[in-house]
């Protein structure tokens, strides 16, 4: 098995990336203003351009040295294919749909428990003040509305969690080649995680009103990527050689131009627009690129 301080180093990794989800959670129970469409398109345009150039620029161009051409592009795009059927399989919800309004107290209003699909009896349970006379004394229906919405966070928790064990593995793998490789890995991950917090956070905090339980689901639903490294860690033995990682981490290449073509890249056009969209992922690819370079020669 592998030593203990690769293991170590890898559950570090994935707990830096699994702190983005924490982050996204925070940013809905403690800011009175909910971050806008704007912001996140430009957080994943920046995560797109991360993980493009880790994708192309370091990966992929090392798998295709080690093991050569026609295997690095089999394994690239197994990657690919695999993480397709895992996006077609569970769905990862979006926090984008969600977010429309500029603060909390826009945040009650009809309009958002449409985009929620929270029921009416339920938005004014959660501002007493504002009672619509055409619901009446309907309000013991506000228990399972409650419920209603808690279980579409518990159910979007769920579904991000099963999307971040393959990530963990990513970085587990990338980490097991080199320290530098694994830490832009989960940087650029961590910064992709901070929507998904905010889709777990905003339903389970409607419905609860509890920041605490907010917080905790969010958290736990990042705690996949940590469990994804002692899973992997166990079953991997230590002499795995340097032609199977290379594989592995020519697939890595190609989960993480899937994920960056199929997700990151057309939410930030859609939000940020076709030229602020571009600017930030060639600024986010630049970055990791300085960033590759930096670590590398540090770590040299």
């Amino acid at each position: 098995m592998h030593s203990a301080g690769t293991v170590i180093r890898a559950l570090l990794l994935t707990m830096l990336g699994a702190t983005g989800t924490a982050i996204g959670g925070l940013l809905i129970i403690l800011n009175p203003k909910a971050p806008s469409k704007r912001f996140l398109g430009l957080v994943q345009g920046l995560a797109a351009g991360l993980m493009l150039s880790i994708s192309f620029l370091d990966l992929m161009p090392h798998a295709v040295t080690a093991i050569g051409f026609p295997v690095a592009n089999v394994c690239f795009f197994a990657g690919a294919m695999f993480f397709a059927l895992v996006v077609r399989l569970v769905p990862e919800p979006s926090p984008h749909a969600m977010l429309g309004y500029s603060n909390i107290e826009d945040a009650k209003s009809p309009k958002v428990g449409e985009r929620l699909n929270i029921p009416l009896s339920l938005m004014i349970k959660l501002d007493p003040k504002k009672v619509d006379p055409a619901v009446g004394g309907r309000q013991n229906s506000h228990s399972a509305a409650t419920q209603k919405v808690m279980a579409s966070g518990i159910i979007t928790a769920m579904g991000i969690a099963l999307h971040n064990f393959p990530e963990g593995i990513a970085v587990f793998l990338a980490s097991v080649k080199g320290g530098s490789l694994g830490l832009s890995l989960a940087v650029a991950i961590a910064l992709h995680n901070i929507p998904e917090g905010i889709a777990v956070a905003l339903p389970v905090f409607f419905a609860t009103r509890s920041r605490w339980q907010a917080l905790k689901l969010t958290i736990l639903s990042g705690l996949a990527e940590p469990a994804a490294v002692i899973v992997v860690g166990l079953i991997f033995p230590v002499d795995l050689n340097e032609y199977i990682v290379e594989g592995m981490l020519a697939a890595v290449g190609g989960i993480m131009a899937f994920l960056t073509f199929h997700e990151l890249a057309p939410l930030a056009i859609e939000h940020t627009g076709r030229s602020d969209a571009t600017n930030v992922i060639f600024f986010g690819m630049a970055l990791m690129s300085v960033s590759l370079y930096w670590l590398d020669a540090v770590s040299a």
